[in-house]
C-alpha cells in the first residue's frame, strides 16, 4: 500500500510516502492558504520522479490540517491527481482515543495526531510539546486519552514579534547562547528567546504535573525542538517522527475500522 500522508501546519506542510514497510521519501514545503491543486501537483509530481515514484503510485491520502482554508485544495489534489477520496483528521477518520476536553471539536487535528503518535511508542501519561507556530503542551492520559493542553506563542513568531515592533532589534537566528547575560543586542536577544522558552518548558511541564498528581513523561517534537535537546532534563524524548508515525496509526485504525463495520 503506498500512501501518501499530508501534514499541514500553519507554517510548513509536509509531504510524506509509505510503502507499507516504510517511509520512502518526506517533503515540505511553506504552507500557503491559496496554492491550488494543480500548483500542489506540478511541485510534488517532479519530487516523486527525483525519488523514483509517480502519482500512479499512490494507492490512498491521508490529510491532517489546521489551515481550513487549504483543506478544500488538498481534498482537490488527491481527488484529480490520485483518484482517491483522502481520509482526513477530525472528518473520516477513526482515532481510536477519546477526547476528554469540554469542547472536543477545538482540538487541532495536529494536537489528535500527536497525541496518537505519542502513546502508541511511549505509553502514557504524557506530556506532548509541539514546538510549531504555537508551543502547546498535550496532556495525554494512560489510556490514550487527550485531556487538556496548554498553548503558548511559537519561539519563530515571537522573534518575528520583536523584530516587527522594535525598529532598532534586528531579525536573529535561534541558538543556544553561552551565556545568560548578552554583550550585546544579538546575545541579548538570544539569551532572553533561548532560556526564556526554557523556562516556559520548565515551570509548565513541572505546574502541568503537579496538577495532574503524577509523574509524566515528556516527549518533544516539532521544527525547533531539537534546539532544546541536552538542554533540560524535563523533555525525556525528542522525537522528530511522532506526527508522522501518528497519521499512520490513524490510517491503519480507520482502515480496520472500516472491516469491523462492513
Amino acid at each position: 500500500m503506498m500512501l501518501l500522508a499530508i501534514e499541514q501546519g500553519n507554517t510548513n506542510t509536509l509531504f510524506a510516502v509509505h510503502d507499507g514497510e516504510g517511509w520512502r521519501a518526506q517533503w515540505r514545503t511553506a504552507t500557503e492558504s491559496t496554492r491550488t491543486a494543480d500548483e500542489y501537483a506540478v511541485w510534488l509530481y517532479q519530487l516523486l520522479q527525483m525519488n523514483g515514484l509517480d502519482f500512479n503510485q499512490i494507492e490512498d491520502c491521508i490529510i491532517s490540517s489546521v489551515v481550513p482554508q487549504s483543506l478544500f485544495n488538498l481534498r482537490k489534489l488527491a481527488q484529480r491527481y490520485f483518484n482517491k477520496t483522502p481520509y482526513v483528521i477530525g472528518d473520516n477518520t477513526h482515532l481510536g482515543i477519546e477526547v476528554r476536553i469540554d469542547k472536543p471539536s477545538e482540538a487541532g487535528a495536529d494536537r489528535l495526531v500527536n497525541t496518537v503518535g505519542a502513546w502508541i511508542k511511549y505509553g502514557g501519561p504524557l506530556i506532548v510539546i509541539d514546538s510549531g507556530t504555537a508551543t502547546t503542551f498535550d496532556v495525554v492520559a494512560a489510556d490514550g486519552a487527550l485531556e487538556g493542553t496548554a498553548i503558548a506563542p511559537g519561539i519563530n513568531l515571537s522573534v518575528q514579534a520583536l523584530h516587527s515592533a522594535a525598529a532598532k532589534l534586528p531579525r536573529i537566528a535561534i541558538e543556544r547562547p553561552a551565556h545568560y547575560i548578552g554583550k550585546d543586542t544579538v546575545s541579548a536577544m538570544q539569551s532572553g528567546i533561548f532560556w526564556g522558552y526554557m523556562g516556559l518548558i520548565e515551570y509548565l511541564t513541572d505546574k502541568i504535573q503537579a496538577e495532574y498528581g503524577q509523574p509524566m513523561t515528556v516527549v518533544a517534537t516539532g521544527g525547533v525542538a531539537s534546539l532544546f535537546e541536552g538542554a533540560t532534563d524535563r523533555i525525556h524524548h525528542f522525537d522528530p517522527d511522532l506526527t508522522l508515525r501518528g497519521l499512520l496509526e490513524i490510517y491503519q485504525r480507520t482502515l480496520s475500522n472500516q472491516k469491523k463495520n462492513e
